[in-house]
């Protein structure tokens, strides 16, 4: 008799529990095994993935029996056994009917009470529902809240479950609105951390001293104020995700401190000499040029280095190609259902326009103009009437010699059209910001409304383009 009929667990109850019970009840493929790498009990789980009983593979070698692509080069439990420490690695299994299964595969050193490894344990995981997820996704026109069926969504759609699989800092970058807080979300949300935290701070939005304390926390007494002790942002975000959006407009003081814990992964509050370990993966964004600012001694280059481990990079709406129409048609749905309308579509005049308009402020912009325009609609079509009125005053650029961008909407007058000849987008923003106050008459709020951006984010770009005045 073998001991496959003995494995028992002994002085954890007041009786012994059967091991293989217990094992039977786990959704993972389970193996344990000795210093020999034999198979000395499995589960049921496993026995349904390779197609073999417990029975038949007892003492067998688990090469001959897993029968992975990696047994030779990569064994994860030799690897295991020279590490001391817990190894996973992804390849393929051959079952007894000589299908190819793609798991995930995990080793884990088994100790006795002297710490000596006596044996092996290791799970077995099918991962073909989420390669199957991962196909679906790409034959949809969506990865969670982020929508488009442009070729540069879907490359952006590939990317993302691997990119969240890692650990690695990331850098997401792209034009305001164009969706960077939403991707940062969906990583984390497809990411092992997604039973952690996702925090987010803005980097731009407080003062230097705040948001230190923010970001690392402070001890009673730092500084004036702190009457209490205060846990930092660093702190919530462990074992998830701390999201740093605006990061180049982290003060220079901080992107040192900043650097220090990317690191050591150590958190030091204000006023305390001892740390703590974080365990978080840190996701920053800009819409500035990092690169830039490092020239310009703005931004440290080796902090730079640290967060571009992985870079993604959301492209501008007016480089997306078919996606206006399905985002006017999905935000259209949205509103419709959120304010009890039943609106069916868009005029052809207002369709027209819209899918031909520049879209300065990206999909955020084009979210508020669906979203105002719902709101007023009373009919079945969203006319003419119904839109911003910002909109009422586009100009039409039609000069075939200037290609097909020619032929977009820009709220801004023939005179400030012109003036945009030969700029870049930069310069063309900035006299999108001028012009626009000027029809406002300098009233800020006005102007972030019609430009489908928040009021801070205005200020921010009037401050970068020096319009303050």
């Amino acid at each position: 008799m073998n001991s496959v009929s003995f494995g028992q667990i002994e002085g954890l109850f007041d009786s012994s529990v059967k091991l293989p019970s217990i094992m039977d009840e786990l959704s993972l493929g389970v193996v344990i095994m000795d210093l020999d790498r034999r198979i000395l009990l499995l589960n049921r789980t496993f026995e349904v993935l390779s197609g073999f009983t417990r029975e038949e593979v007892w003492g067998v070698p688990c090469r001959d029996v897993l029968r992975t692509n990696i047994c030779q080069q990569k064994c994860p439990v030799i690897q295991a056994e020279e590490s001391n420490a817990p190894v996973s690695i992804e390849g393929n299994i051959i079952n007894r009917e000589r299908q190819k299964i793609p798991v995930r595969l995990t080793a884990v050193p088994l100790s006795d009470v002297r710490g000596n490894v006596v044996g092996f344990l290791e799970t077995v995981e099918d991962i073909r529902p989420l390669q199957q997820l991962n196909d679906s996704i790409l034959q949809t026109d969506s990865f969670g809240q982020l929508i488009g069926r442009s070729s540069k969504m879907k490359d952006l759609f590939r990317l993302i479950p691997v990119v969240a699989q890692t650990d690695s800092s990331l850098l997401i970058t792209g034009e305001t609105g164009t969706g960077k807080d939403v991707l940062a979300e969906v990583i984390h949300k497809a990411s092992d951390r997604a039973k952690g935290s996702f925090i987010k701070i803005n980097c731009g939005a407080l003062p230097e001293t705040l948001l230190e304390s923010e970001l690392f926390g402070h001890k009673k007494g730092a500084f004036t104020g702190a009457v209490n002790d205060k846990m930092g942002r660093l702190r919530l975000a462990h074992n998830g995700t701390l999201y740093l959006t605006e990061i180049g407009d982290l003060p220079l003081t901080l992107q040192v401190k900043l650097l220090t814990f990317l690191d050591d992964k150590v958190v030091y509050p204000l006023g305390s000499t001892n740390g703590f370990q974080a365990e978080v993966r840190v996701i920053a964004a800009t819409h500035r040029n990092l690169e830039q600012m490092v020239k310009e001694g703005l931004f440290r280059q080796d902090l730079l280095f640290r967060l571009n481990v992985v870079r993604l990079h959301l492209s501008p709406l007016r480089e997306r190609g078919g996606d206006i129409d399905l985002l006017l048609n999905h935000f259209l749905k949205l509103f419709s259902a959120r304010f009890g309308k039943r609106i069916q579509g868009f005029s052809q005049q207002v369709r027209q326009l819209l899918l031909n308009y520049a879209y300065p402020g990206n999909v955020r912009e084009l979210r508020n103009i669906v979203e105002y325009a719902s709101n007023i609609c009373q009919t079945k079509l969203i006319g003419m009437e119904h839109l911003p009125a910002y909109l009422a005053d586009v100009t039409t650029v039609n000069n075939e010699d200037e290609g097909p961008e020619a032929h977009a909407f820009l709220p801004i007058s023939h005179e400030g059209l012109k003036k945009t000849s030969g700029m870049n987008w930069a310069a063309i923003e900035r006299q999108l910001i001028v012009d626009t106050l000027v029809k406002v008459n300098g009233r800020r709020s006005k102007a972030a409304e019609i430009l489908g951006w928040g009021r801070s984010t205005l200020w921010r770009k009037m401050k970068q383009y020096g319009l303050e005045s």
